[in-house]
C-alpha cells in the first residue's frame, strides 16, 4: 500500500484524539475499521505508530516522526489546493473579472470607472493615466490595456488605427480658462483674437492639438505667445494667479478662482474616443464599456454650468451643438 494524504490525516486524528475510540467517532468510522486501517498504515511505514494502553494511545518514536512531517505536509497541501483554485478561477474568468482602463481625461475616466462599478460589479477595474495618446495606443496594441479613453482634435485620425478599433462617443468644443477677475471672464463667449497678448497654459499631448491651436490663432490674426505645457494642477495655478489663460475641454469641472468660457465660433473641437484591440476584446464587453463612456461624458458635461448654458443656447459651429 502506498501512503496517501488521507492516511496522514488519520494518524493525526488518532494523535489529536488520544484514543482509537474517540478518533473513530471524530472520523465517523467504526472502531474496528479504524484499527484495521491503522494496521495497514503501520505496515506501509514499517513499524508501530502508537503504543496502546488502558488510558488510550501514545505515539512511538516512529509515530512522532510521522506526525512531525504530517504537521508540515498537510497545511502545505491545503494551502496549495486553495491557491490553485484561486489561480484557476482567475485564469478562467480573466476577461470577465478584470478590466484595465487607460485615459488622458481625469474627470471622464473617473466617471466611467464609477458607472462600470455599478454596471458590472463583479469586474475589477484598474487604471493607467497618461497624457500621451500614443502611449495608450501602444499599451492597447501590446495587450497591457483593455480599453483606452483618449481623444483627437478636429478630424485627426486616432493613433494606432492600423491594429486598433476606435469609436467616437462625444465631441466637445475647446473652452478657455480665465482667472475669475480677468476682464473677459464675464463675457458669454470670448473671441480668440482678444487673447492675442496672453500667455497660455495647456496639458501636454503628442497629437496635433498644438498645430491646430496655432492654425486657429493664425486665422484670428496673431501668433500665440509663450505656451506653458504642464500638468493640470500647474495649469490651474497659472490661470488662477493671472500668469496665463488656459485651454481646456468644455467638460472641465468647476474650479475656485477660474471661469471657463466658450471661444466664439468654436475654432477648436475635441473628439472623445474609446479604443480597444478587436482581437482580444469581446464585442459585448466593448459595447458595454462604450455605452458607459457615453453616459460618463453626459454626466461630466452636466456638471459644467458653462457647458450646459452653451449647449442650451445652441452653441457649436453653425449654431449646432456637437453630439
Amino acid at each position: 500500500m502506498e501512503l496517501e494524504l488521507r492516511h496522514l490525516k488519520t494518524v493525526r486524528a488518532i494523535a489529536d484524539a488520544g484514543s482509537l475510540t474517540r478518533a473513530a467517532t471524530a472520523l465517523g468510522l467504526a472502531q474496528p475499521a479504524l484499527s484495521a486501517q491503522l494496521r495497514r498504515i503501520e505496515r506501509a511505514l514499517g513499524g508501530e505508530l502508537f503504543e496502546r494502553g488502558r488510558h488510550g494511545v501514545r505515539a512511538t518514536a516512529l509515530g512522532e516522526l510521522v506526525l512531525e512531517r504530517a504537521r508540515i505536509v498537510l497545511p502545505a497541501v491545503t494551502e496549495l489546493q486553495q491557491e490553485a483554485v484561486r489561480f484557476a478561477r482567475g485564469r478562467s474568468g480573466r476577461e470577465a473579472e478584470r478590466l484595465r482602463l487607460g485615459g488622458t481625461h481625469g474627470p471622464l475616466l473617473g466617471a466611467l470607472i464609477d458607472l462600470l462599478a455599478a454596471a458590472v460589479p463583479d469586474v475589477h477595474v484598474s487604471t493607467h493615466a497618461s497624457w500621451s495618446e500614443r502611449e495608450l495606443a501602444a499599451l492597447l496594441a501590446e495587450g497591457r490595456l483593455d480599453y483606452a479613453v483618449t481623444g483627437a482634435c478636429g478630424t485627426a485620425a486616432p493613433p494606432g488605427t492600423e491594429h486598433l478599433a476606435w469609436e467616437e462617443f462625444a465631441v466637445d468644443p475647446v473652452f478657455v480658462m480665465l482667472a475669475g477677475d480677468h476682464p473677459l471672464a464675464r463675457t458669454p463667449e470670448v473671441e480668440l483674437a482678444k487673447l492675442a497678448d496672453e500667455e497660455w497654459a495647456c496639458v501636454p499631448g503628442d497629437g496635433c492639438f498644438a498645430d491646430c491651436f496655432t492654425a486657429a490663432c493664425a486665422r484670428a490674426g496673431f501668433a500665440p505667445g509663450r505656451m506653458y505645457e504642464t500638468d493640470i494642477a500647474s495649469c490651474v495655478h497659472l490661470v488662477q494667479v493671472g500668469r496665463a489663460v488656459g485651454l481646456c475641454r468644455a467638460t472641465f469641472p468647476t474650479t475656485p478662482g477660474i471661469t471657463t468660457r466658450p471661444l466664439a465660433g468654436t475654432p477648436l473641437l475635441w473628439r472623445h474616443l474609446l479604443g480597444w484591440h478587436p482581437a482580444t476584446q469581446r464585442a459585448d464587453t466593448a459595447g458595454t464599456v462604450l455605452a458607459q463612456a457615453r453616459r460618463a461624458h453626459a454626466a461630466v458635461a452636466a456638471r459644467s454650468d458653462t457647458y450646459a448654458d452653451w449647449l442650451a443656447g445652441g452653441g457649436g459651429p453653425g449654431g449646432t451643438a456637437p453630439p
